[in-house]
């Protein structure tokens, strides 16, 4: 009897570290960070396209984001919908920052609110 009650003890022991092992793990990842770019208007066409757009995939890649959404395809629900809407991905808000202070992303943004009317912010998601 003896036996069975330390294979028993050792089997729920077992388990829980497990199960507190995985807790733990789950409890260290962190949620991914976005950083939304909401364009209401666009003022110049042709220096929005050469100055953002033609550089905005290369810098964001250069810091570790990823495009999510990049679309002027936008159906409203409620409201007045923006002409082009974007959402990139990055691994951390320091990630999104540090991307955010690049040169290569300044000089975007600089261009970007000379050619539209827009705003920009980080939000963080949430950990799968």
């Amino acid at each position: 009897m003896k036996t069975k009650y330390k294979i028993a003890v050792a089997l729920v022991a077992g388990t829980a570290i497990g199960g507190a092992a995985i807790q733990s793990i789950h409890a260290q990842m962190k949620p991914p960070t976005y950083v939304v770019v909401a364009i209401r208007s666009i003022k110049d066409a042709d220096a929005f396209k050469t100055g953002v757009m033609a550089k905005a995939s290369a810098a964001a890649m250069a810091s570790g984001g990823q495009f999510v959404i990049r679309t002027d395809k936008i159906s409203s629900l409620d409201g007045t919908p923006p002409v082009r809407f974007v959402l990139l991905q990055f691994d951390s808000v320091e990630k999104a920052q540090a991307w955010n202070k690049s040169a290569a992303q300044k000089e975007i943004n600089a261009v970007r609110m000379k050619t539209t009317d827009s705003l920009s912010f980080i939000v963080e998601g949430i950990a799968k």
